[in-house]
């Protein structure tokens, strides 16, 4: 999937992910993407629901070894 900027947040725990990607998304313009690396069990809860908070789309996420990869279009 493309994306417009990328977040390493490997190694980071709840809710540190997605305090992190709440930042970057301010800096981007709506309707870009933002890919957020993270190796944190509950992103997998945590990320869908921020976005649904927050007015993002989810668009989705791929298992990449220990990491995930999630997708976040700024709404």
């Amino acid at each position: 999937m493309e994306f417009d900027d990328d977040l390493d947040a490997l190694g980071l725990l709840c809710p540190l992910p997605v305090l992190k990607a709440r930042k970057r998304l301010k800096s981007l313009a709506k309707g870009q993407v933002l890919r957020l690396q993270a190796t944190d069990p509950a992103a997998v809860i945590d990320v869908p629901h921020f976005c649904a908070e927050q007015g993002h789309e989810f668009v989705g996420y791929e298992e990449r070894g220990p990491a995930t990869h999630f997708y976040i279009r700024k709404g």
